[in-house]
């Protein structure tokens, strides 16, 4: 019997709107599984301290002593430790025809966050060292005139970057958003960013709508916690909380948390 005050109606009403916070701590569950997956079956190291770990080449990069032509190279690999299980470190290699080393642009944290410039430019032999024991995959790869011609847009847009004296690991700015960031000013890198890159998709604080790094589609995001992104290279990428799932029909593949893509 439903008494005056009606509260069978209220209780239901208060059960519908429960549902969608259980919808979404569901979803948000369920992309879990991605990074908790790496962390059981794949090959982090999470005992060796990070300064113990391996820094040698990789041998992907083309050796300039052969390869005199110019050479434009993005690379990625798994963070130290437990984090790998959820997001890369990226970073640009460019060499000009005729030049003897690489230049490597990156961004690193801890600089910022002692007051610093958080970008470094190097100068080395072997751009595809190992990143504290994660060997590094090839994102994207250009060689001779096309690569000649992107260098001096890759300087331009490094040196433009906005967030070098800020850095947040999560969702961003961090080395990620800097890659991305330096991928939309040039869109002929084509550089199809991994869900795992944790960060590409924040665009700032009054940007909410922006090319996709991929220069092929565009992107709407919330800071870089949610969002999507649609484009002919990454496919459709739905971004939560960081955690980017979606379908690349380019790839014939699917965009999961942690591990990137499958299969």
């Amino acid at each position: 019997m439903t008494g005056a005050s009606g509260s069978p109606p209220i209780r239901k009403r208060s059960a519908r709107w429960l549902r969608w916070p259980l919808m979404f701590l569901g979803l948000l569950a369920l992309l879990m599984l991605g990074p908790v997956g790496v962390l059981a079956f794949g090959d982090l190291d999470l005992d060796t301290p990070w300064y113990m770990m391996s820094r040698e080449s990789t041998r992907q990069a083309p050796d300039p002593a052969t390869e005199r032509g110019a050479v434009v190279q993005v690379y990625g690999a798994r963070i130290v430790r437990w984090r790998g299980a959820f997001g890369i470190h990226p970073w640009i290699a460019v060499k000009r025809a005729g030049a003897e080393r690489y230049t490597t642009y990156h961004i690193v944290g801890w600089r910022a966050r002692r007051g610093g410039d958080a970008l470094v430019t190097s100068e080395v032999d072997h751009p595809d060292l190992q990143w504290f024991g994660a060997n590094p995959q090839v994102l994207a790869e250009h060689r001779g005139a096309r690569a000649e011609a992107m260098i001096d847009q890759i300087e331009s847009a490094v040196a433009a970057y906005p967030w070098r004296s800020s850095y947040r690991l999560w969702p961003g700015p961090n080395s990620n958003t800097f890659v991305a960031w330096v991928a939309r000013q040039v869109p002929e890198l084509r550089l199809d960013l991994p869900p795992t890159a944790i960060g590409k998709d924040y665009l700032g604080l009054t940007t909410f709508i922006d090319r996709a790094p991929s220069g092929t589609g565009w992107q709407l995001s919330l800071l870089g916690l949610a969002g999507v992104t649609v484009a002919s290279d990454e496919g459709v990428e739905v971004n939560l909380l960081g955690l980017g799932f979606g379908i690349d029909l380019d790839d014939r593949s699917l965009r999961v948390p942690g591990f990137g893509r499958l299969p």
